[in-house]
């Protein structure tokens, strides 16, 4: 996979092009939440900013968000300020890698479970520690995590 800041540049570039004012200004948000958490990292002695897999979580919160901001503006019935999001999240979610059907995110669960030797509920934190690092981008981790929690417990 190439650098996510590489591809988010390179797409910023090609929406000034095209004059895809949509695409553009979806990139700039990207671009403003990252400058925002370089310089979060920076403060914390991380010279480099994030990585790609911070990346790749930033962008997962931006299309939760962008989501749950659709759903209300259709509940409000506001169905052009829906599709603007819509729109956005579409674009984030061309940065993503494929997304895990259920039976992979299953199976991801049971190898981060073995791979952590978790037993118990307790262990939770090492499971989704260690989902995230193998599977950045892959899933949305706060529905993975009701799945862990029911595995450990015993429901899955």
């Amino acid at each position: 996979m190439a650098n996510l800041r590489e591809e988010i540049a390179s797409a910023m570039k090609n929406a000034l092009k095209a004059k895809d004012q949509a695409a553009l200004a979806t990139m700039r948000l990207i671009s403003a939440a990252l400058k925002d958490r370089d310089i979060a990292a920076r403060g914390n002695g991380n010279h480099d900013g994030i990585g790609d897999d911070e990346i790749l979580s930033m962008m997962q919160t931006m299309i939760k968000q962008r989501t749950d901001s659709a759903k209300m503006y259709r509940d409000g019935n506001r169905p052009e300020l829906a599709e603007a999001e819509e729109a956005e999240i579409t674009i984030i979610t061309g940065f993503l890698p494929a997304q895990l059907g259920e039976a992979e995110i299953g199976a991801a669960i049971a190898d981060a479970i073995a791979a952590t030797g978790a037993g118990s509920i307790k262990d939770m934190g090492q499971v989704m520690a260690q989902l995230k690092s193998t599977h950045a981008g892959q899933m949305d981790f706060s529905s993975a995590s009701q799945k862990v929690k029911a595995a450990l417990l015993g429901e899955g």
